[in-house]
Protein backbone atom coordinates (compact mmCIF):
# COMPACT_ATOMS: atom_id res chain seq x y z
CA UNK A 1 0.00 0.00 0.00
CA UNK A 2 2.88 2.31 0.73
CA UNK A 3 4.59 1.75 -2.49
CA UNK A 4 1.17 2.24 -4.43
CA UNK A 5 0.97 5.87 -2.14
CA UNK A 6 4.21 7.10 -3.15
CA UNK A 7 3.68 6.27 -6.45
CA UNK A 8 0.51 8.34 -6.90
CA UNK A 9 2.24 11.42 -4.66
CA UNK A 10 5.42 11.46 -7.88
CA UNK A 11 2.47 11.25 -10.46
CA UNK A 12 0.59 14.06 -8.81
CA UNK A 13 4.00 16.09 -8.53
CA UNK A 14 5.29 14.81 -12.09
CA UNK A 15 3.71 18.12 -13.85
CA UNK A 16 5.37 20.75 -11.75
CA UNK A 17 9.52 19.46 -11.64
CA UNK A 18 11.48 21.09 -13.44
CA UNK A 19 11.84 19.77 -17.20
CA UNK A 20 14.92 18.48 -18.35
CA UNK A 21 17.43 21.46 -19.95
CA UNK A 22 17.69 20.74 -23.63
CA UNK A 23 20.94 22.97 -23.63
CA UNK A 24 22.84 20.90 -20.86
CA UNK A 25 24.87 19.67 -23.41
CA UNK A 26 25.62 22.83 -25.37
CA UNK A 27 28.98 24.29 -24.42
CA UNK A 28 31.83 25.47 -25.91
CA UNK A 29 34.24 24.17 -23.13
CA UNK A 30 34.32 21.38 -20.39
CA UNK A 31 37.32 20.52 -18.23
CA UNK A 32 38.00 16.98 -17.91
CA UNK A 33 40.30 14.88 -15.64
CA UNK A 34 43.74 14.45 -17.29
CA UNK A 35 44.37 10.29 -18.07
CA UNK A 36 47.63 8.79 -18.09
CA UNK A 37 50.14 9.98 -19.43
CA UNK A 38 50.46 9.10 -23.03
CA UNK A 39 52.80 9.79 -26.15
CA UNK A 40 50.65 9.84 -29.73
CA UNK A 41 53.52 9.81 -32.79
CA UNK A 42 52.16 10.36 -36.61
CA UNK A 43 53.72 12.58 -39.10
CA UNK A 44 50.83 15.28 -39.21
CA UNK A 45 49.14 16.48 -36.24
CA UNK A 46 46.05 19.00 -37.20
CA UNK A 47 44.86 20.77 -34.51
CA UNK A 48 40.99 22.18 -35.51
CA UNK A 49 38.19 20.31 -36.81
CA UNK A 50 37.38 23.12 -38.97
CA UNK A 51 37.34 23.11 -43.02
CA UNK A 52 40.65 24.12 -43.21
CA UNK A 53 41.73 21.00 -40.33
CA UNK A 54 39.56 18.67 -42.61
CA UNK A 55 40.90 19.57 -45.88
CA UNK A 56 44.58 19.30 -44.23
CA UNK A 57 44.22 16.05 -42.64
CA UNK A 58 42.78 13.95 -45.57
CA UNK A 59 45.48 15.72 -48.30
CA UNK A 60 48.23 14.54 -45.99
CA UNK A 61 46.39 11.07 -45.60
CA UNK A 62 45.87 10.46 -49.43
CA UNK A 63 49.84 11.20 -49.83
CA UNK A 64 50.84 8.60 -47.56
CA UNK A 65 51.17 10.01 -44.20
CA UNK A 66 50.25 9.35 -40.85
CA UNK A 67 47.45 11.77 -39.49
CA UNK A 68 46.01 12.11 -36.39
CA UNK A 69 43.12 14.77 -36.20
CA UNK A 70 42.17 16.64 -33.06
CA UNK A 71 38.90 18.17 -32.82
CA UNK A 72 38.21 20.41 -30.17
CA UNK A 73 35.10 19.50 -29.08
CA UNK A 74 32.46 16.47 -30.14
CA UNK A 75 32.39 17.20 -33.59
CA UNK A 76 33.85 18.24 -37.11
CA UNK A 77 33.36 20.76 -39.92
CA UNK A 78 33.45 23.71 -37.80
CA UNK A 79 31.03 26.34 -39.02
CA UNK A 80 29.96 24.24 -42.37
CA UNK A 81 27.98 21.59 -40.32
CA UNK A 82 27.87 24.24 -37.25
CA UNK A 83 24.88 26.25 -39.21
CA UNK A 84 26.05 28.22 -42.08
CA UNK A 85 25.09 26.67 -44.78
CA UNK A 86 23.65 29.50 -46.95
CA UNK A 87 27.59 29.46 -47.71
CA UNK A 88 29.56 32.72 -48.74
CA UNK A 89 30.80 31.33 -51.96
CA UNK A 90 32.19 34.37 -53.81
CA UNK A 91 32.57 33.02 -57.94
CA UNK A 92 31.76 29.44 -57.83
CA UNK A 93 34.62 29.17 -60.71
CA UNK A 94 37.49 30.05 -57.93
CA UNK A 95 35.97 26.29 -56.14
CA UNK A 96 38.26 23.24 -56.45
CA UNK A 97 40.25 20.18 -55.16
CA UNK A 98 38.45 18.75 -52.07
CA UNK A 99 35.93 22.02 -51.31
CA UNK A 100 34.41 21.07 -54.75
CA UNK A 101 34.58 17.57 -54.19
CA UNK A 102 32.46 18.09 -50.71
CA UNK A 103 29.62 20.30 -52.87
CA UNK A 104 29.49 18.12 -55.54
CA UNK A 105 28.68 15.05 -53.06
CA UNK A 106 26.71 16.81 -50.67
CA UNK A 107 24.49 17.65 -54.03
CA UNK A 108 24.25 21.95 -53.31
CA UNK A 109 26.86 24.67 -52.73
CA UNK A 110 24.14 26.32 -50.46
CA UNK A 111 21.26 25.92 -48.30
CA UNK A 112 22.33 21.81 -47.22
CA UNK A 113 21.45 20.98 -44.16
CA UNK A 114 24.75 21.16 -41.18
CA UNK A 115 24.31 16.65 -39.98
CA UNK A 116 24.40 16.03 -43.25
CA UNK A 117 28.09 17.97 -43.87
CA UNK A 118 29.00 16.81 -40.71
CA UNK A 119 27.91 13.28 -41.85
CA UNK A 120 30.16 13.44 -45.00
CA UNK A 121 33.08 15.55 -43.65
CA UNK A 122 33.07 12.53 -41.62
CA UNK A 123 33.05 10.20 -44.37
CA UNK A 124 35.41 11.45 -46.20
CA UNK A 125 38.14 11.22 -43.31
CA UNK A 126 36.93 7.57 -42.92
CA UNK A 127 37.77 7.06 -46.41
CA UNK A 128 41.06 9.01 -46.78
CA UNK A 129 42.02 6.66 -43.47
CA UNK A 130 42.45 9.98 -40.83
CA UNK A 131 41.91 9.11 -36.97
CA UNK A 132 40.06 12.14 -35.82
CA UNK A 133 40.15 12.34 -31.98
CA UNK A 134 37.30 14.08 -30.63
CA UNK A 135 37.23 16.74 -26.91
CA UNK A 136 41.09 17.27 -27.06
CA UNK A 137 41.97 20.54 -26.27
CA UNK A 138 45.76 21.61 -26.45
CA UNK A 139 47.11 22.78 -23.36
CA UNK A 140 50.85 23.51 -24.37
CA UNK A 141 53.20 23.27 -26.81
CA UNK A 142 56.86 22.38 -26.72
CA UNK A 143 59.55 23.71 -28.86
CA UNK A 144 63.27 23.11 -29.85
CA UNK A 145 64.74 26.16 -31.62
CA UNK A 146 61.84 27.47 -33.61
CA UNK A 147 60.73 23.71 -34.32
CA UNK A 148 57.32 22.21 -32.77
CA UNK A 149 58.62 19.11 -30.66
CA UNK A 150 55.33 18.11 -29.26
CA UNK A 151 52.03 19.41 -28.39
CA UNK A 152 49.95 18.52 -25.31
CA UNK A 153 46.04 18.15 -24.53
CA UNK A 154 44.46 18.63 -21.58
CA UNK A 155 43.63 14.68 -21.72
CA UNK A 156 47.22 14.10 -20.67
CA UNK A 157 48.19 13.32 -24.29
CA UNK A 158 50.94 14.56 -26.02
CA UNK A 159 51.11 14.48 -29.79
CA UNK A 160 54.62 14.99 -31.85
CA UNK A 161 54.69 14.99 -35.00
CA UNK A 162 57.27 16.10 -37.69
CA UNK A 163 54.69 19.18 -39.13
CA UNK A 164 51.77 20.80 -37.24
CA UNK A 165 49.05 22.28 -38.95
CA UNK A 166 46.59 25.03 -36.73
CA UNK A 167 43.57 24.81 -38.47
CA UNK A 168 41.40 26.45 -35.37
CA UNK A 169 39.05 29.93 -35.84
CA UNK A 170 40.89 31.44 -32.97
CA UNK A 171 44.83 30.61 -33.90
CA UNK A 172 45.52 28.91 -30.75
CA UNK A 173 48.45 26.20 -31.87
CA UNK A 174 50.15 28.81 -33.23
CA UNK A 175 49.99 31.36 -30.32
CA UNK A 176 50.99 29.04 -27.80
CA UNK A 177 54.04 28.39 -30.43
CA UNK A 178 54.86 31.97 -29.95
CA UNK A 179 54.39 33.45 -33.50
CA UNK A 180 53.50 36.79 -33.91
CA UNK A 181 50.11 37.92 -34.11
CA UNK A 182 47.54 40.95 -34.55
CA UNK A 183 44.06 40.87 -33.04
CA UNK A 184 41.58 43.92 -33.77
CA UNK A 185 41.61 46.39 -36.60
CA UNK A 186 44.76 48.03 -38.40
CA UNK A 187 44.81 51.78 -39.13
CA UNK A 188 43.67 52.06 -42.59
CA UNK A 189 47.12 53.74 -43.41
CA UNK A 190 48.97 50.67 -42.37
CA UNK A 191 48.92 49.51 -45.86
CA UNK A 192 47.13 51.80 -47.42
CA UNK A 193 43.78 50.30 -47.25
CA UNK A 194 41.09 53.05 -48.24
CA UNK A 195 38.09 50.52 -45.87
CA UNK A 196 40.67 50.04 -43.65
CA UNK A 197 40.62 51.40 -39.73
CA UNK A 198 37.40 52.83 -37.73
CA UNK A 199 34.63 54.23 -39.69
CA UNK A 200 35.10 53.88 -43.20
CA UNK A 201 32.43 55.08 -45.84
CA UNK A 202 33.29 53.56 -49.08
CA UNK A 203 30.40 50.50 -48.42
CA UNK A 204 27.52 49.64 -46.34
CA UNK A 205 27.47 53.16 -44.53
CA UNK A 206 23.35 53.39 -44.28
CA UNK A 207 23.05 49.62 -43.43
CA UNK A 208 22.01 48.66 -40.08
CA UNK A 209 22.26 52.05 -38.83
CA UNK A 210 18.43 52.23 -36.98
CA UNK A 211 17.74 53.54 -40.37
CA UNK A 212 19.30 56.67 -39.52
CA UNK A 213 16.55 57.56 -37.20
CA UNK A 214 17.51 60.19 -34.08
CA UNK A 215 16.56 57.17 -31.61
CA UNK A 216 18.05 58.13 -28.23
CA UNK A 217 20.85 56.07 -26.57
CA UNK A 218 19.41 56.83 -22.81
CA UNK A 219 17.38 55.22 -20.02
CA UNK A 220 15.47 58.15 -19.95
CA UNK A 221 14.96 59.88 -23.82
CA UNK A 222 17.32 62.82 -24.38
CA UNK A 223 18.84 62.63 -20.39
CA UNK A 224 22.53 61.31 -21.09
CA UNK A 225 22.08 61.07 -16.90
CA UNK A 226 20.03 58.38 -16.25
CA UNK A 227 22.57 56.02 -18.07
CA UNK A 228 23.07 53.97 -21.41
CA UNK A 229 20.76 51.29 -22.52
CA UNK A 230 22.12 48.01 -22.35
CA UNK A 231 23.77 46.96 -25.29
CA UNK A 232 25.47 50.30 -26.04
CA UNK A 233 29.22 50.93 -25.16
CA UNK A 234 30.42 53.84 -22.95
CA UNK A 235 33.47 53.59 -24.72
CA UNK A 236 35.21 56.12 -27.07
CA UNK A 237 34.69 55.90 -30.39
CA UNK A 238 37.62 56.06 -32.43
CA UNK A 239 37.98 58.42 -35.32
CA UNK A 240 38.06 57.05 -39.26
CA UNK A 241 40.83 55.37 -39.87
CA UNK A 242 42.23 54.92 -36.92
CA UNK A 243 42.70 51.02 -35.47
CA UNK A 244 41.41 49.12 -32.35
CA UNK A 245 41.32 46.50 -30.72
CA UNK A 246 37.77 45.54 -31.26
CA UNK A 247 36.75 41.98 -33.03
CA UNK A 248 33.84 42.22 -35.54
CA UNK A 249 30.55 40.83 -34.10
CA UNK A 250 30.08 36.81 -33.46
CA UNK A 251 26.23 34.86 -33.34
CA UNK A 252 24.85 31.82 -34.19
CA UNK A 253 24.02 30.58 -37.72
CA UNK A 254 20.32 29.28 -35.78
CA UNK A 255 18.79 26.94 -38.05
CA UNK A 256 15.07 27.90 -38.49
CA UNK A 257 11.36 26.33 -40.14
CA UNK A 258 8.40 27.31 -40.29
CA UNK A 259 7.26 23.72 -41.07
CA UNK A 260 4.62 21.50 -38.88
CA UNK A 261 6.79 20.37 -35.91
CA UNK A 262 9.15 23.41 -35.25
CA UNK A 263 9.94 24.05 -31.66
CA UNK A 264 8.86 27.43 -30.20
CA UNK A 265 11.70 29.54 -29.21
CA UNK A 266 12.33 28.63 -25.44
CA UNK A 267 13.04 31.71 -23.03
CA UNK A 268 16.12 31.07 -22.10
CA UNK A 269 17.83 31.37 -17.91
CA UNK A 270 17.97 34.42 -16.43
CA UNK A 271 15.90 35.46 -19.44
CA UNK A 272 16.01 39.96 -18.90
CA UNK A 273 13.28 41.68 -21.40
CA UNK A 274 15.68 45.02 -20.47
CA UNK A 275 18.24 43.73 -22.28
CA UNK A 276 16.28 44.36 -25.38
CA UNK A 277 15.08 47.79 -24.49
CA UNK A 278 17.02 49.64 -27.68
CA UNK A 279 15.21 47.14 -29.88
CA UNK A 280 11.72 48.01 -28.32
CA UNK A 281 12.32 51.81 -28.64
CA UNK A 282 13.20 51.24 -32.31
CA UNK A 283 10.54 48.54 -32.87
CA UNK A 284 8.69 51.50 -31.81
CA UNK A 285 9.98 54.40 -33.06
CA UNK A 286 8.09 55.48 -36.58
CA UNK A 287 5.45 53.82 -37.69
CA UNK A 288 6.58 54.16 -41.28
CA UNK A 289 9.58 51.25 -40.73
CA UNK A 290 8.99 48.64 -42.39
CA UNK A 291 10.37 44.63 -40.97
CA UNK A 292 11.62 42.64 -43.35
CA UNK A 293 12.77 39.82 -41.54
CA UNK A 294 15.59 39.32 -43.89
CA UNK A 295 18.63 41.20 -45.53
CA UNK A 296 17.70 44.98 -46.64
CA UNK A 297 19.42 47.99 -47.76
CA UNK A 298 16.15 49.84 -48.91
CA UNK A 299 15.40 53.08 -46.61
CA UNK A 300 13.46 52.68 -43.45
CA UNK A 301 13.77 49.19 -43.38
CA UNK A 302 15.48 46.68 -41.30
CA UNK A 303 15.04 42.85 -40.19
CA UNK A 304 15.47 42.63 -37.34
CA UNK A 305 16.68 39.06 -37.53
CA UNK A 306 16.32 36.89 -41.06
CA UNK A 307 14.13 34.34 -40.54
CA UNK A 308 13.95 31.85 -43.59
CA UNK A 309 13.99 27.49 -43.70
CA UNK A 310 17.37 27.42 -43.03
CA UNK A 311 20.29 28.87 -41.88
CA UNK A 312 19.20 32.37 -40.61
CA UNK A 313 21.49 34.83 -39.90
CA UNK A 314 22.12 38.64 -38.47
CA UNK A 315 20.12 40.65 -40.55
CA UNK A 316 19.64 44.15 -38.77
CA UNK A 317 20.75 47.07 -36.31
CA UNK A 318 19.92 44.96 -33.37
CA UNK A 319 19.90 41.40 -34.52
CA UNK A 320 21.61 37.99 -33.43
CA UNK A 321 25.25 39.65 -33.80
CA UNK A 322 26.21 40.34 -29.83
CA UNK A 323 28.38 43.36 -30.92
CA UNK A 324 30.60 44.11 -28.03
CA UNK A 325 30.38 40.83 -26.55
CA UNK A 326 33.40 39.24 -28.25
CA UNK A 327 36.21 41.27 -27.97
CA UNK A 328 38.46 39.17 -24.99
CA UNK A 329 37.54 35.83 -27.08
CA UNK A 330 40.55 35.75 -29.51
CA UNK A 331 43.44 35.70 -26.58
CA UNK A 332 41.45 36.84 -23.51
CA UNK A 333 42.49 40.34 -23.64
CA UNK A 334 40.47 43.95 -24.70
CA UNK A 335 41.91 47.87 -24.18
CA UNK A 336 39.31 50.10 -25.64
CA UNK A 337 41.52 52.43 -27.13
CA UNK A 338 42.15 53.87 -30.53
CA UNK A 339 45.60 54.31 -32.58
CA UNK A 340 47.07 55.91 -35.32
CA UNK A 341 50.05 53.95 -35.95
CA UNK A 342 50.21 49.90 -35.65
CA UNK A 343 51.48 48.49 -32.08
CA UNK A 344 53.96 45.67 -32.19
CA UNK A 345 52.72 42.70 -32.78
CA UNK A 346 51.64 40.13 -29.97
CA UNK A 347 53.45 36.47 -28.82
CA UNK A 348 52.55 33.85 -26.48
CA UNK A 349 49.78 33.66 -24.38
CA UNK A 350 48.95 36.49 -22.19
CA UNK A 351 46.68 33.98 -20.47
CA UNK A 352 47.30 30.44 -20.30
CA UNK A 353 45.10 28.14 -22.62
CA UNK A 354 43.14 26.39 -19.94
CA UNK A 355 41.97 29.95 -18.52
CA UNK A 356 41.29 30.92 -21.99
CA UNK A 357 38.94 28.25 -22.59
CA UNK A 358 37.16 29.01 -19.71
CA UNK A 359 36.87 32.68 -20.44
CA UNK A 360 35.54 31.83 -23.44
CA UNK A 361 32.81 29.19 -21.76
CA UNK A 362 31.45 32.46 -20.24
CA UNK A 363 31.33 34.65 -23.46
CA UNK A 364 29.84 31.37 -25.48
CA UNK A 365 27.12 30.97 -22.84
CA UNK A 366 26.58 35.15 -22.90
CA UNK A 367 26.00 34.94 -26.73
CA UNK A 368 23.37 32.17 -26.32
CA UNK A 369 21.36 33.62 -23.69
CA UNK A 370 21.90 36.84 -25.81
CA UNK A 371 20.47 35.65 -29.06
CA UNK A 372 17.99 33.20 -27.37
CA UNK A 373 16.60 35.70 -25.17
CA UNK A 374 16.65 37.63 -28.57
CA UNK A 375 14.14 35.72 -30.47
CA UNK A 376 11.91 35.24 -26.84
CA UNK A 377 11.65 38.94 -27.10
CA UNK A 378 10.49 39.02 -30.40
CA UNK A 379 8.34 36.16 -30.61
CA UNK A 380 6.63 37.35 -26.48
CA UNK A 381 6.90 40.32 -25.78
CA UNK A 382 4.43 43.31 -25.28
CA UNK A 383 6.47 46.15 -27.11
CA UNK A 384 7.10 43.78 -30.42
CA UNK A 385 4.19 45.42 -33.07
CA UNK A 386 1.59 42.02 -33.24
CA UNK A 387 2.06 41.80 -37.16
CA UNK A 388 5.89 40.97 -36.62
CA UNK A 389 5.56 39.24 -33.52
CA UNK A 390 2.79 36.40 -35.44
CA UNK A 391 5.32 36.24 -38.40
CA UNK A 392 8.19 35.97 -35.95
CA UNK A 393 5.95 32.57 -34.46
CA UNK A 394 5.47 30.91 -37.83
CA UNK A 395 9.13 30.17 -37.19
CA UNK A 396 11.22 27.86 -34.85
CA UNK A 397 14.11 25.41 -34.10
CA UNK A 398 14.43 22.74 -36.81
CA UNK A 399 13.89 19.52 -34.79
CA UNK A 400 15.85 17.88 -37.63
CA UNK A 401 19.01 19.59 -36.32
CA UNK A 402 21.40 20.01 -33.63
CA UNK A 403 20.05 17.24 -31.77
CA UNK A 404 22.38 16.97 -29.19
CA UNK A 405 22.49 20.56 -28.28
CA UNK A 406 18.94 21.02 -27.83
CA UNK A 407 18.59 22.10 -31.38
CA UNK A 408 21.08 24.98 -31.24
CA UNK A 409 24.26 25.16 -33.11
CA UNK A 410 27.11 24.19 -31.55
CA UNK A 411 29.72 26.38 -32.90
CA UNK A 412 30.04 29.94 -31.90
CA UNK A 413 30.63 31.89 -35.34
CA UNK A 414 33.90 33.14 -34.89
CA UNK A 415 34.35 35.19 -37.54
CA UNK A 416 37.72 36.80 -36.65
CA UNK A 417 40.21 35.32 -33.76
CA UNK A 418 43.95 36.00 -33.91
CA UNK A 419 45.50 36.84 -37.24
CA UNK A 420 49.49 35.76 -37.69
CA UNK A 421 51.84 37.94 -38.85
CA UNK A 422 54.58 36.36 -41.32
CA UNK A 423 56.56 37.85 -43.99
CA UNK A 424 53.66 38.18 -46.22
CA UNK A 425 50.63 39.79 -45.21
CA UNK A 426 47.14 39.52 -47.62
CA UNK A 427 45.88 43.65 -47.67
CA UNK A 428 42.94 44.65 -49.83
CA UNK A 429 46.03 45.52 -52.88
CA UNK A 430 45.23 41.28 -52.95
CA UNK A 431 41.81 42.27 -53.10
CA UNK A 432 41.16 44.10 -55.20
CA UNK A 433 44.45 42.57 -57.75
CA UNK A 434 46.27 45.25 -57.93
CA UNK A 435 48.85 43.52 -56.23
CA UNK A 436 49.45 39.79 -57.08
CA UNK A 437 51.73 36.67 -55.90
CA UNK A 438 53.41 34.01 -57.94
CA UNK A 439 52.97 31.50 -54.93
CA UNK A 440 49.28 30.73 -55.27
CA UNK A 441 47.65 28.09 -52.96
CA UNK A 442 43.88 28.87 -53.95
CA UNK A 443 41.29 31.52 -54.86
CA UNK A 444 39.34 33.83 -52.53
CA UNK A 445 36.48 35.83 -54.39
CA UNK A 446 33.77 37.00 -51.72
CA UNK A 447 33.53 40.89 -50.77
CA UNK A 448 35.84 42.59 -48.34
CA UNK A 449 33.00 41.63 -45.42
CA UNK A 450 32.76 42.65 -41.84
CA UNK A 451 30.19 42.63 -39.28
CA UNK A 452 29.78 45.79 -36.59
CA UNK A 453 32.51 45.85 -34.21
CA UNK A 454 30.86 48.50 -32.10
CA UNK A 455 27.60 50.40 -31.04
CA UNK A 456 28.37 53.55 -29.59
CA UNK A 457 26.89 57.10 -29.14
CA UNK A 458 27.85 59.97 -31.32
CA UNK A 459 26.38 62.94 -32.74
CA UNK A 460 24.11 63.61 -35.24
CA UNK A 461 22.49 66.10 -37.28
CA UNK A 462 23.07 67.94 -33.73
CA UNK A 463 21.30 64.97 -31.80
CA UNK A 464 23.00 62.58 -29.22
CA UNK A 465 22.14 59.17 -30.71
CA UNK A 466 23.08 55.36 -31.09
CA UNK A 467 25.28 54.03 -34.36
CA UNK A 468 26.92 51.09 -34.92
CA UNK A 469 30.13 50.28 -36.48
CA UNK A 470 32.43 48.53 -38.46
CA UNK A 471 30.00 46.95 -41.13
CA UNK A 472 31.56 46.61 -44.49
CA UNK A 473 30.52 44.90 -47.88
CA UNK A 474 33.29 45.84 -50.62
CA UNK A 475 33.34 43.94 -53.73
CA UNK A 476 36.48 42.25 -55.33
CA UNK A 477 36.99 43.03 -59.12
CA UNK A 478 37.48 39.09 -59.31
CA UNK A 479 38.86 36.10 -58.00
CA UNK A 480 42.46 36.62 -56.57
CA UNK A 481 45.34 34.29 -55.46
CA UNK A 482 46.64 33.85 -51.75
CA UNK A 483 49.93 33.48 -51.31
CA UNK A 484 51.86 30.52 -49.78
CA UNK A 485 53.24 32.65 -47.72
CA UNK A 486 50.62 33.57 -45.96
CA UNK A 487 50.03 30.69 -44.37
CA UNK A 488 53.45 29.86 -43.24
CA UNK A 489 55.09 31.53 -39.96
CA UNK A 490 58.34 33.40 -40.20
CA UNK A 491 60.83 31.08 -40.03
CA UNK A 492 63.22 32.10 -37.23
CA UNK A 493 59.52 31.42 -35.27
CA UNK A 494 58.18 28.34 -36.40
CA UNK A 495 59.80 25.69 -39.45
CA UNK A 496 57.23 23.20 -38.95
CA UNK A 497 53.82 24.48 -38.88
CA UNK A 498 51.15 25.93 -41.18
CA UNK A 499 48.13 27.73 -40.40
CA UNK A 500 45.62 27.72 -43.21
CA UNK A 501 42.76 29.72 -41.30
CA UNK A 502 44.38 32.26 -39.19
CA UNK A 503 46.63 33.21 -41.84
CA UNK A 504 48.69 36.36 -42.09
CA UNK A 505 46.54 38.74 -43.48
CA UNK A 506 44.71 42.71 -42.37
CA UNK A 507 41.63 43.01 -40.90
CA UNK A 508 40.24 44.17 -44.63
CA UNK A 509 41.76 40.99 -46.63
CA UNK A 510 40.57 38.81 -43.82
CA UNK A 511 37.20 40.05 -44.35
CA UNK A 512 37.17 38.18 -47.81
CA UNK A 513 39.15 35.22 -47.34
CA UNK A 514 37.96 33.81 -44.12
CA UNK A 515 35.02 32.03 -45.79
CA UNK A 516 34.27 28.41 -45.37
CA UNK A 517 35.07 26.89 -49.11
CA UNK A 518 38.38 28.82 -48.93
CA UNK A 519 39.13 27.49 -45.69
CA UNK A 520 38.79 24.35 -47.03
CA UNK A 521 40.88 25.14 -49.98
CA UNK A 522 44.03 26.96 -47.75
CA UNK A 523 44.06 23.54 -45.61
CA UNK A 524 44.20 21.01 -48.51
CA UNK A 525 47.25 22.93 -49.89
CA UNK A 526 48.97 22.92 -46.88
CA UNK A 527 48.66 19.48 -46.19
CA UNK A 528 50.00 19.44 -49.94
CA UNK A 529 53.03 21.59 -48.67
CA UNK A 530 53.07 19.34 -44.95
CA UNK A 531 53.73 16.03 -46.95
CA UNK A 532 56.10 17.82 -49.78
CA UNK A 533 57.94 19.49 -46.58
CA UNK A 534 58.00 16.10 -45.10
CA UNK A 535 59.53 14.34 -48.34
CA UNK A 536 62.10 17.04 -48.33
CA UNK A 537 63.62 16.94 -44.95
CA UNK A 538 62.95 20.85 -45.14
CA UNK A 539 61.36 23.28 -43.42
CA UNK A 540 57.70 24.47 -44.85
CA UNK A 541 59.22 27.57 -46.10
CA UNK A 542 61.81 25.84 -48.30
CA UNK A 543 59.51 23.38 -49.98
CA UNK A 544 59.91 23.78 -54.26
CA UNK A 545 57.46 25.49 -54.90
CA UNK A 546 57.32 24.26 -58.55
CA UNK A 547 56.10 20.46 -56.79
CA UNK A 548 53.91 22.80 -54.61
CA UNK A 549 51.97 24.37 -57.68
CA UNK A 550 52.56 20.82 -59.84
CA UNK A 551 50.54 18.86 -56.68
CA UNK A 552 47.85 21.09 -56.56
CA UNK A 553 47.13 21.08 -60.24
CA UNK A 554 47.22 17.82 -60.03
CA UNK A 555 44.56 18.28 -57.12
CA UNK A 556 42.62 20.41 -59.39
CA UNK A 557 42.81 23.29 -57.06
CA UNK A 558 42.41 26.36 -58.72
CA UNK A 559 45.63 28.87 -58.33
CA UNK A 560 44.80 32.04 -60.96
CA UNK A 561 41.79 33.63 -62.14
Amino acid sequence: MKKINRLLFALLWLPVLAPANPFSELYYYRAVEPGPTKILECDLAVYGGSPAGVGAAIQAAKMGKKVLFFSFNDFVGGLTSGGLTATDVGRKKSIGGLAKEFYGRIGRIRDFSPSAAEKLYLTMLEEAGVKVLFRRCLESVEKEGSRIVSATMDTGETVKAKVFVDATYEGDLFAAAGVSYYVGREPSSTYDESVGGQWQTLSYRDVYQFCRLPISPYLVPGDPKSGLLPEISSDPAGKPGEGDFRVQAYNFRMYLSNRPGKISFPKPRGYDSTRYALLGRFLNFDPKLRWTLHYTVAPMTDGPVQMRNGDSNNAGSFSSDYIGGNHRWPDGTYEPVSFSQLPPPRRGLPVSLLNLYELREDIFQDHVSYQLGLLYFLANDPQVPEKLKERVNRFGLDPKEFKKTGHWPHQLYVREGRRMLSDYVMTQANCESTRSVDDSIGLASYPMDSHSCQRVVVKEKGTMTVRNEGNMGYKCPQPYPIAYRSIVPKKEECNNLLVPLCLSASHVAYGSIRMEPVFMIMGQSAGVAASLAMDADVSVQDIDMDKLRQHLEAEKQVLYP
